[in-house]
């Protein structure tokens, strides 16, 4: 996480914190992790060629507290190129795991990339969404939601089905993973800030009564 960037001007009444996350998506080829990302950040659908290497897109997120600017790295499903995919992956702060909910063999691939990213981040470190995608294709499914949220909950990961084709929870799957990590962040401000200022803080801006009392007197 980068608290660099200055984002829109800020409210005195209603102060806005402006962060910027990195937010890798993995998986195998053609699971439609282009397709998602289009869909999220072009509003449309796009059938998509393999990607080479890597695609990037940005995407405002606000929320009521801060306003948050994702840098999404979609990243190149075929096998070529997993070895260089961790140099995409690396200083990333959430992750979307995707695979096709009606091939088998994409979420058994999807462990893979799990077991890559344990190896690179440690738990508390990076956001995970586990993602079955293209639930258009429902008629066909090989992996059923209860085994795919029972392996999610086996491993603390958030679990969501979508569909770019449809746009069906697309933009949900991103603001789930923007609202976790405004969380995380404001914990670990929290958690920064002594007991005793916590414990004693007042609004310097709106005298309490006791205040107005006593420079009366």
């Amino acid at each position: 996480m980068q608290q660099v960037w200055a984002g829109p001007s800020m409210d005195r009444h209603h102060p806005q914190q402006s962060y910027i996350y990195k937010v890798v998506l993995l998986g195998c080829s053609s699971v439609g992790k282009s397709s998602i990302a289009f869909r999220y950040v072009k509003h449309d659908f796009k059938e998509s060629l393999p990607t080479v290497g890597c695609s990037f897109f940005t995407q405002l997120v606000c929320l009521e507290t801060a306003t948050i600017k994702l840098e999404i790295w979609d990243t190149a499903g075929q096998e070529k190129y997993h070895s260089v995919c961790h140099l995409y992956y690396r200083g990333a702060n959430a992750a979307v795991l995707v695979y096709d909910i009606a091939k088998q063999e994409t979420f058994a691939r999807a462990k893979i990339w799990l077991r890559e990213l344990e190896k690179e981040f440690l738990h508390d470190e990076i956001v995970i969404v586990l993602v079955g995608n293209k639930t258009d294709l429902a008629a066909q499914r090989e992996v059923t939601f209860e085994e795919a949220e029972a392996f999610a909950k086996s491993k603390s990961l958030m679990y969501m089905e979508t569909s770019a084709k449809s746009n069906y929870q697309v933009t949900e799957v991103f603001m789930a993973i923007a609202q976790e990590l405004l969380k995380q962040e404001q914990q670990k401000e929290s958690a920064l800030q002594p007991q005793s200022w916590k414990k004693s803080r007042v609004d310097l801006q709106e005298p309490s009564s006791q205040t107005k009392k006593c420079c009366m007197n």
